[in-house]
C-alpha cells in the first residue's frame, strides 16, 4: 500500500502502527524504519544498522534517554536518538532521518 503525493510516500495506516514498535518500509529503494511512540509521535530513520550492516533497526526496542526518544538496535544494542539519528553510545555513528507525518489516517515519509 503505497501512494505518492508531492514528494511524500504513504507507508502504512497510522492505526496499524503499534505504539512503541517500528515497521520497515521501502521508499524510493531505501529501507526506512518508521516508529510511533506511546505518545503518538512519529519518527523515520534508516533501517540499516551501521555496525552490522543488517536491516534490523525497525525491530529495535524503543524508549527514551534523558527525555530523548530512542531506539536500541537489536544487532548490537547501541541506542540511537530517533530525532537526530545520532548514536548515543558512540557519537561517530548515526542513522539518516527522514521527514514523517500523519495525514488522513496514513503515515507518510518524505525522501
Amino acid at each position: 500500500m503505497t501512494a505518492k503525493q508531492r514528494g511524500w510516500t504513504s507507508v502504512c495506516r497510522y492505526a496499524d502502527l503499534a505504539p512503541g514498535h517500528g515497521v520497515a518500509t521501502l521508499v524510493d529503494g531505501v529501507q526506512i524504519a518508521v516508529f510511533r511512540t506511546a505518545a503518538g509521535e512519529l519518527y523515520a530513520i534508516g533501517n540499516r544498522d551501521p555496525l552490522s550492516g543488517e536491516y534490523v533497526i525497525s525491530h529495535g526496542v524503543t524508549g527514551s534517554r534523558d527525555g530523548v526518544p530512542t531506539v536500541a538496535s537489536p544487532a548490537h544494542e547501541y541506542v540511537f536518538d530517533l530525532q537526530s539519528g545520532t548514536c548515543l553510545d558512540d557519537p561517530t555513528l548515526a542513522l539518516p532521518t527522514y521527514p514523517v507525518r500523519r495525514y488522513r489516517g496514513l503515515v507518510w515519509v518524505q525522501r
